[in-house]
């Protein structure tokens, strides 16, 4: 018979099982002593995972090399619950590691042979009932007699396993309905987590997608006043084109000293740029200028109505945006106690004329794109307008207005190039120091980085003299060989960054002579440009009646 040791009905159950052979008696004779194998079979009945599995597992099989006893179910009865817990316990006062009486005892898988002087016994004229059981009764078909005190059918041993049958099966039959109400808790805590958790990403998706839609629609305000704006600019510019379109005069005065100062520009600065072709282009734009300056006008005309057009339609679409934002707004804020939720019969429907998210995005941006273009356009009219202005005059102050800004210009951006070069000089000698110091610390930790190895390496060695079986390749053992190659690869990865390093120095060291002999490039044309060309130009007449204000 089996003997069971009960550890725990929540999570995992474990049978052991044990069947004791005796050796034979000429065995036992000689050597004084009577051994006894004992032969578990762990079974396990694994209702769900387990975190205690491991702890159990190894009780068990501690228990086997410790006279084979089972583990105590009383040291886990802290698993079970207080109404459980009697049928742990002894309620007749017994040893723990004895089982109840009602259970099966250790004893009764021994076999009992009976002697040859009581095996007719309870078959004689004077039978007293009394029978010695055990399962050989069951093979054999024997049963109990009948006599004058009692009639039997079944044996303790039997009686005994029924019980625990029965009681296994009430445990089983509780553990199932525990699951089956664990699993019915999960259901409804699931489809309540699924409900709430897609309404969530449903709101979080309105309140995006209506965050989406106020970000277009500011986009759509901005470019509307930024068109405002440049319908208003390019109005004024186009009456300043009529008021300048009676001013043709050009003097001839300083063009060729403006070239010739310009030649003595240092190297690499002797570019033609727009002041060099201002000053040139100064005596061949004297008789197209009228015919420019009406070509010019209509040229605005046309770019204003463009620019209307383009307005109105941002007008629409920003009018549109507003509408969707507040609808989107309203439905970001419903939710379960909301007073205006209801259903709405055919409202999964997908409507005929819908747009796309994509064809939707793509219509602002193209109006957006169209309305930029033309504005860009309009932007660069006025800036023709006004380099035509500068030109369109019959002197040479209208054409010195245009070369004074070209020069200007000129200078600004080679003032501006001067700073950038002279801040990158000032990055390059910060970036030196921190090349020079970031060496020395890769230098400390490539000599620090032996520390570690060492640990490792002597680590290793300590476990390679662990004598036989000990010697085992564990998993200290490849963690501390990964430690030792992950060690390596930092000291490469290190000597890479340190060579990288040392030659990024020569690297800054050459760009440093580079910007320093740019810079004072720089500086000389600046000078020509300021000091000469433009102290020069200011002789010139007053330009405000050329360029029509």
């Amino acid at each position: 018979m089996s003997g069971m040791s009960v550890i725990g009905r929540n999570e995992k159950q474990y049978r052991v099982s044990s069947a004791f052979d005796d050796f034979d008696d000429i065995y036992s004779a000689e050597r004084g002593f009577k051994p006894r194998e004992c032969k578990i079979e762990v079974e396990e009945t694994v209702r769900e995972p387990d975190p205690y599995h491991p702890k159990i597992q190894s009780l068990l099989y501690e228990s086997k090399d410790s006279s084979l006893q089972p583990p105590n179910p009383g040291a886990y009865d802290w698993k079970l619950k207080p109404e459980e817990y009697e049928l742990q316990t002894n309620p007749i006062g017994l040893p723990e590691e004895k089982p109840p009486c009602y259970l099966p005892q250790e004893n009764d898988d021994h076999i009992v042979v009976p002697s040859a002087q009581s095996q007719m016994g309870p078959i004689g004229p004077y039978a007293t009932g009394r029978v010695d059981w055990s399962p050989l009764a069951g093979l054999t078909g024997t049963r109990p007699v009948v006599d004058s005190y009692s009639i039997t059918r079944y044996s303790t041993n039997e009686w005994r396993q029924r019980n625990y049958e029965t009681l296994q099966a009430a445990s089983d039959a509780i553990d199932k309905s525990l699951l089956v109400e664990k699993s019915a808790k999960n259901s409804i805590r699931r489809a309540y987590e699924i409900t709430d958790h897609n309404q969530s990403d449903n709101t979080k998706r309105l309140q995006i997608r209506s965050k989406d839609i106020d970000d277009w629609k500011q986009c759509l305000e901005r470019a509307i006043r930024a068109m405002t704006d440049e319908i208003c600019t390019l109005e004024e510019q186009r009456r300043r084109l009529k008021q300048a379109m009676n001013v043709l005069q050009m003097p001839e005065s300083i063009v060729s000293e403006c070239l010739a100062t310009r030649t003595r520009r240092p190297e690499s600065e002797l570019v033609r740029d727009e002041p060099e072709e201002q000053l040139i282009k100064e005596k061949a734009l004297i008789a197209e200028i009228r015919v420019l300056l009406i070509q010019t006008l209509a040229d605005i005309e046309a770019q204003q109505r463009e620019n209307r057009t383009n307005k109105t339609r941002l007008e629409f679409d920003w009018s549109d945006k507003k509408d969707a934002h507040e609808i989107e707004s309203r439905n970001s804020q419903l939710n379960n106690r909301a007073p205006a939720i209801m259903f709405k019969p055919g409202a999964t429907r997908f409507m005929a004329q819908q747009s796309t998210e994509i064809l939707w995005e793509k219509y602002t941006v193209d109006n957006l794109e169209e309305a930029e273009k033309c504005r860009q356009k309009s932007i660069a009219l006025r800036s023709t307008l006004d380099a035509i202005l500068m030109n369109s005059a019959r002197d040479l102050r209208t054409q010195a207005d245009t070369v004074d800004r070209a020069l200007h210009n000129r200078v600004i951006c080679m003032d501006e190039m001067r700073q950038r070069l002279e801040n990158e000089l000032r990055t390059c000698l910060r970036r030196l120091a921190d090349t020079e110091i970031q060496i020395e610390k890769l230098q400390v930790s490539i000599e620090n980085m032996d520390f570690p190895m060492k640990v490792s390496q002597t680590r290793l060695d300590n476990r390679h003299r662990r004598l036989r079986v000990e010697n085992c390749r564990d998993e200290s053992q490849f963690a501390l060989i990964g430690e030792v190659k992950s060690v390596h690869d930092s000291l490469t990865v290190l000597n890479d960054e340190l060579r990288t390093c040392q030659e990024m120095k020569k690297d800054l060291t050459n760009q440093r002579g580079n910007l320093e002999r740019e810079i004072m490039l720089k500086r000389r044309t600046i000078n020509i440009d300021r000091e000469r060309i433009q102290v020069l130009r200011t002789h010139f007449p007053s330009t405000t009646a050329l360029t029509g204000y």
